[in-house]
């Protein structure tokens, strides 16, 4: 499994939707087996939402995404776990631990109006956080279902 991490400066990107970079780890047995670094075109989210589906991402962890992109990444099967914030190294042990849920790393103010994409699956843990009808489909809301 391959999981993605929008970085800046050591933390997770505020914005996907402008993220220059992830990290994309590699996952097998529950345990990193592989890592590295790799640049996103920025600012075209067609071309973002392409990227990422050419790196083989499963999860994509991020901070804030906007509903546009948010559905491309749906359409491409990669379940995203919005609106997470701090360190990308913390943020990565804490899902591999399946600790991420809850406010601790959840980015300031986005448990109001989108509270389900916070806690839309009880918070259980690495996976849960993320739109609670994702399914199989992935983690992402489907279009116009925010």
């Amino acid at each position: 499994m391959k999981v993605a991490l929008a970085s800046w400066n050591g933390r997770i990107s505020p914005v996907l939707d402008v993220a220059r970079q992830v990290l994309v780890v590699d996952i097998e047995n529950g345990r990193e087996a592989g890592r590295r670094e790799e640049m996103l075109p920025g600012t075209d989210p067609w071309a973002q939402a392409e990227r990422l589906a050419d790196l083989h991402i499963e999860t994509l962890i991020c901070g804030a995404i906007s509903e546009p992109m948010a559905a491309l990444l749906f359409a491409r099967g990669i379940r995203v776990l919005p609106f997470t914030a701090g360190p990308v190294e913390e943020v990565l042990a804490g899902w591999l631990a399946g600790t991420l849920s809850g406010q601790a790393w959840t980015m300031p103010g986005c448990c109001g109006r989108r509270m389900r994409w916070c806690h839309g699956a009880g918070g259980r843990g690495r996976g849960a956080r993320g739109w609670a009808g994702g399914g199989a489909t992935g983690g992402v809301a489907p279009p116009g279902r925010w």
